[in-house]
């Protein structure tokens, strides 16, 4: 219980840098953005919500492909999803101080799990994409 008390202190207390500014990025969610705190608010997010991969990578694939991609494709990356974004969401948390990737750009596309319902593509590795 103490355990889960400090745990849940920490979250609260960690929430306002993942938050803050949220207004200066009118197109981007907190979350998304790159800065440090956004890094260790993703991060924590990726660890809380890493379940959402199964019906987001099941709703994405059927969207974009049908229903028997979705169900066949969808399920298979689905369940391999979540230890990913359950482990991406650890290195992202803990190296939240560090600037790797560059500019704290997230690891995985779409960054949050949410994000497939939103109308983000199915689970892939976010590529470097030079301007």
């Amino acid at each position: 219980m103490k355990r889960t008390c400090l745990a849940l202190a920490f979250v609260v207390g960690l929430a306002p840098l993942a938050l803050a500014d949220s207004r200066a990025h009118r197109d981007d969610s907190a979350l998304t953005r790159e800065t440090a705190g956004a890094k260790a608010g993703r991060g924590l997010m990726e660890m809380i919500t890493g379940f959402m991969e199964f019906p987001g990578n099941i709703y994405a694939e059927t969207r974009d492909d049908g229903l028997a991609s979705g169900l066949t494709i969808g399920l298979a990356k689905g369940i391999g999803m979540i230890p990913v974004r359950e482990l991406v969401g650890v290195y992202e948390f803990v190296t939240a101080p560090i600037e790797v990737p560059d500019d704290y750009k997230p690891v995985l596309d779409p960054p949050l799990p949410w994000q497939y319902f939103e109308g983000s593509d199915s689970a892939d590795v976010a590529r470097n994409q030079k301007s």
